[in-house]
């Protein structure tokens, strides 16, 4: 058993939100108490223990959409990279990118995204890969990453025609091998990993291939798509599928539903909005992303509204969950130019709908301090100067923390990260490993030697 304690416990549980001097008692993968810490003391003699040196105890983070590929872009700047819009941007960085992502360079990826989420506090992640340079195998090597460093994980593989049909069939085969593996390992009581079905973006989406992905999945899983990010999509539906718009195109092919979740969605219509509503589909917004790809800023607070559950991710612009909370609020105030909107819809994304889609696909109780929960559990070092209680924890959180303040990760019940060091595996000989592979894909990038 492991005790966590010596800290503020923020539960998310709405029958006990808050514990001053309360401690969580986890055994095995899961939660079996939360409480004060001198009751759950008299539990747990005998049981190792985690210090959380009186900051606050709170559920794992969720990213509901994140790209593993982008992981060796750090600090990289490829020659003639010069976009003046979005799909410039993706011609000319992130496709040239994935283009030249190798096996190995597909796990560095992960390597370096997983490490940073952990740093984080983040313990389940969605994530939505494309590596068109090597295809096949490509979903099993980030499993393979993920398993090894202990985060939650959901993928996906990003299904297109823009690199010709043989990559398209690859990428679904890709999707469908993994998804039927996902579903057997899920038979086999493993809630650390599951699968969704990707597409990338309508505008390099068929009706043909829109089909396949539908045949190929069988029902086995939801989809995971860009919608409307520019307006590519909405241009070409327009130009090339006869005035069909992107989500009638997705509800034409089956792929809408309770299960599928669709990304962005910035320049989506009222229209589409009813068929989103109607068939239960799940959004993800991406505000950082969003305002750094100069692509809008999406219609969250009319989701909302209407009734749209909406998710919040990361598009990898960053893997700090509360950093995304804090921006998701000053865009979407901007953009209404009213300074008192915004904040419930900001804090259901993150802690209550997150958790909803995470629990509908780890088949776990997720994002939450309860018995019977999964033991993703985190610390913050936070030490307030102002009065702290369950009347304001979302204000400390919005204003006084980010993912930086974490100092201990842990998930299903294993501890990845304690007092600001991992402990689990070896973070150097990794660092030491994945910097070998970002070298080669830089200098295949640029054409010299790194």
């Amino acid at each position: 058993m492991l005790l966590v304690g010596n800290g503020r416990v923020i539960t998310r549980d709405a029958k006990n939100p808050y514990i001053d001097g309360g401690a969580v008692l986890i055994e095995g993968d899961s939660i079996v108490a939360v409480g004060p810490e001198a009751k759950l003391r008299a539990q747990a003699i005998g049981c190792s223990y985690v210090d959380a040196h009186g900051g606050v105890i709170m559920p794992g983070l969720i990213n509901c959409h994140t790209h593993i590929y982008s992981g060796l872009a750090r600090g990289l700047s490829i020659k003639g990279c010069n976009p003046t819009n979005f799909l410039e941007n993706l011609e000319q960085q992130w496709w040239k990118i994935d283009d030249n992502l190798t096996l190995d360079g597909t796990r560095a990826s992960a390597y370096a995204t997983i490490l940073d989420s952990l740093r984080d506090g983040v313990t389940t992640i969605f994530d939505h890969h494309a590596s068109f340079c090597e295809i096949p195998g490509s979903l099993f090597a980030i499993k393979d990453a993920a398993e090894e460093l202990g985060i939650r994980s959901c993928l996906c593989y990003e299904t297109s025609d823009r690199r010709g049909t043989q990559k398209r069939d690859e990428s679904i085969r890709e999707n469908a091998e993994f998804a039927q593996w996902a579903a057997d390992a899920r038979k086999e009581g493993n809630h650390m990993v599951a699968a969704m079905f990707g597409g990338h973006a309508t505008f390099t989406l068929s009706d043909e291939t829109m089909d396949m992905m539908a045949e190929a999945n069988n029902g086995l899983t939801g989809f995971h798509i860009h919608v409307c990010e520019g307006m590519n999509d909405v241009w070409d539906s327009r130009q090339n599928r006869g005035g069909t718009s992107p989500i009638e195109r997705l509800l034409q092919h089956n792929l809408l539903g309770p299960d599928t979740m669709l990304g962005h969605c910035i320049h989506v219509t009222p229209a589409e909005m009813d068929i989103i509503k109607e068939t239960g589909t799940w959004l993800v917004n991406n505000p950082e992303s969003n305002m750094g790809n100069a692509v809008g800023c999406a219609p969250v607070l009319e989701f909302f509204r209407r009734g749209i559950p909406v998710c919040m991710g990361t598009d990898a612009y960053t893997h700090d969950m509360l950093e995304s909370l804090k921006v998701f609020l000053i865009i979407q105030r901007h953009n209404a130019a009213m300074p008192n909107v915004g904040w419930c819809e900001d804090m259901d994304m993150l802690f209550k709908n997150n958790p909803a889609m995470a629990t509908k696909y780890f088949g776990r109780p997720l994002g939450i301090l309860a018995p019977g929960a999964a033991a993703d559990v985190i610390v913050m070092d936070y030490n307030p100067f102002t009065p702290f209680s369950d009347e304001n924890i979302d204000g400390h959180m919005l204003f006084g923390m980010m993912g930086k303040n974490c100092r201990t990760t842990i998930v299903n019940g294993r501890v990845l990260y304690k007092d600001r060091e991992f402990v689990a595996f070896d973070e150097e000989k990794i660092n030491a490993w994945t910097m070998e592979q970002s070298k080669k894909l830089w200098g295949t990038l640029n054409g010299r030697e790194y």
